[in-house]
């Protein structure tokens, strides 16, 4: 049984998610303010958090912002109604982990649910250090901050995610779809080159050498 924390202001939605999740066992909380759904997510006594981006006081993208700047890795899922691309890669590159748009079929946002707390129980962050480093790269994934050497550097929080999986794998070959999985979560176009394209954004950051392509394999962070 995990503890959900809905923030979503249509009542009728709030209630519809908080009954099917009850009814697969789950315990809920039914918020429909920014600013106090930020408060709840804070309070640790959650283990994932379903969010709308139209909320009052804080809209869903500031709550996300706040949240991952104060170093919470709670799996948030985003339910909106703002389904354009540019709504969903804010979302995602603001700290979610998925994106459900309005309106949905219960089944899948349900689906979407066990998956994140699957991989939260499976080890996302349990018995992991705070501190990683390797290739001359450290990484602190309690305050989110990257540093090589004494600079420090700015990351997204997809960046931020793809380095955090790449350097607790270091020495290990990945394969895009394991990366695909674990730092997207969700399936893209088999053709989709997007972890090609964060693999560059990390190499110019961290040094080409840092990464290491393995032919017809995948990558692999250099220990």
């Amino acid at each position: 049984m995990a503890r959900i924390l809905i923030v979503e202001d249509e009542e009728r939605i709030a209630s519809f998610v908080a009954k099917g999740l009850s009814a697969d066992g789950h315990r809920t909380t039914a918020v429909g303010d920014g600013r106090v759904g930020l408060d709840h997510a804070l309070s640790g006594d959650f283990d994932l958090m379903v969010l709308d981006i139209g909320l009052p006081g804080l809209d869903g993208f500031e709550v996300l912002d706040q949240l991952r700047s104060q170093g919470s890795r709670l799996p948030v899922i985003v339910l909106t109604a703002r389904d354009s691309v540019t709504d969903t890669v804010s979302a995602l590159e603001g700290g979610a982990d998925d994106y459900v748009p309005k309106p949905f079929r219960f089944a899948e946002l349900l689906a979407r649910i066990r998956l994140r707390l699957r991989s939260a129980s499976d080890g996302a962050g349990a018995g992991r250090d705070d501190v990683l480093e390797a290739g001359g790269v450290r990484l602190d994934v309690r305050t989110r901050r990257a540093t090589v050497g004494e600079r420090e550097l700015e990351l997204s929080a997809r960046e931020f995610a793809l380095a955090e999986t790449l350097m607790v794998n270091a020495g290990l070959v990945l394969s895009r779809e394991q990366l695909l999985d674990k730092v997207w979560g969700f399936d893209f176009d088999p053709g989709s080159n997007v972890v090609d394209v964060y693999i560059g954004y990390l190499r110019k950051k961290f040094g080409a050498s840092a990464i290491a392509t393995v032919r017809g394999m995948g990558y692999r962070f250099v220990s």
